[in-house]
């Protein structure tokens, strides 16, 4: 029998459709596109995490730090750290750091002053503001936050609980909020978690799988890709809906496997 690590019994999933108007799993064009924004979380995660790391070796000034905003140019992030002015017509930059060969190399130019940005990086800052604002906190812990692109211009912004403890991944409480391309209006939000649980292995077990249930919605989230992605040791994931079961694998790639009631059947053997 394979062993299976369950991160949740009943992990809800908030959207702004109901399930029950999903009466068939979601296709290939579906699942590609929240693999792909679930990389992109991924990478902006390794991203923020080494250029930190970068810029803290400089013993930056505290006030320097108050935002970070990530961006990919092409297969390369930079990661800018400063904040809003007071009239939050611009963002000002006081250190950059460009990835460079690694994923986890970063090199850091300092501005002092600071550099005015009144592009990406100040449509992005105003779009992370516009987020947080809403937001309600599923615990009383740290978030980190991701923003990006998509084709049409409009902003993707994040909100997902940090890891506190080296070996402990948390999964859930996070949202996703779509932004107008110039930062200002929020168009969409989607609760993606409700609750938040933490995903540990225990000491000397070697699970071929996570698990975790989703209530309300039919599909996977960005941030299930996200966990898998991120967490160690590396092991696929089961999300199991109220109609549909998915493995979400340890690339991030998802696929389809069968109906709920199928997969409970095996589970009654």
């Amino acid at each position: 029998m394979k062993k299976i690590i369950v991160s949740c019994i009943a992990l809800l999933f908030v959207s702004s459709f109901v399930a029950a108007q999903r009466i068939k799993p979601a296709d290939a064009a579906e699942l590609n596109e929240i693999t792909r924004r679930g990389k992109m979380l991924a990478e902006y995660d390794v991203a923020a995490w080494h250029s930190t790391d970068a810029v803290v070796a400089l013993s930056p000034k505290k006030e320097s730090l108050a935002s970070y905003i990530a961006r990919k140019n092409g297969d390369r992030w930079t990661v800018v750290y400063g904040r809003l002015n007071e009239k939050k017509d611009a963002f000002l930059i006081g250190y950059e750091a460009t990835q460079q060969a690694g994923p986890t190399d970063f090199k850091v130019k300092t501005y002092e002053p600071a550099k005015e940005d009144k592009d990406y990086f100040l449509k992005a800052a105003k779009a992370i503001m516009a987020a947080r604002e809403v937001f309600t906190p599923a615990a009383a812990r740290p978030y980190n936050v991701a923003v990006f692109p998509e084709t049409d211009g409009r902003l993707h912004v994040y909100l997902v609980p940090a890891q506190t403890k080296l070996g402990i991944f948390p999964i859930g409480g996070d949202a996703r909020y779509t932004v107008t391309s110039d930062g200002s209006k929020i168009l969409d939000a989607r609760q993606l978690h409700n609750s938040i649980i933490e995903f540990q292995i225990p000491e000397g077990v070697k699970p071929d799988s996570g698990y975790h249930t989703a209530i309300l919605d039919d599909v996977p989230e960005d941030t299930d890709v996200f966990h898998v992605l991120v967490r160690e040791p590396k092991v696929p994931e089961l999300v199991v809906t109220p109609k549909f079961v998915y493995r979400i694998d340890v690339e991030g790639g998802i696929r389809y496997l069968m109906t709920t009631e199928a997969f409970k059947k095996i589970g009654q053997k």
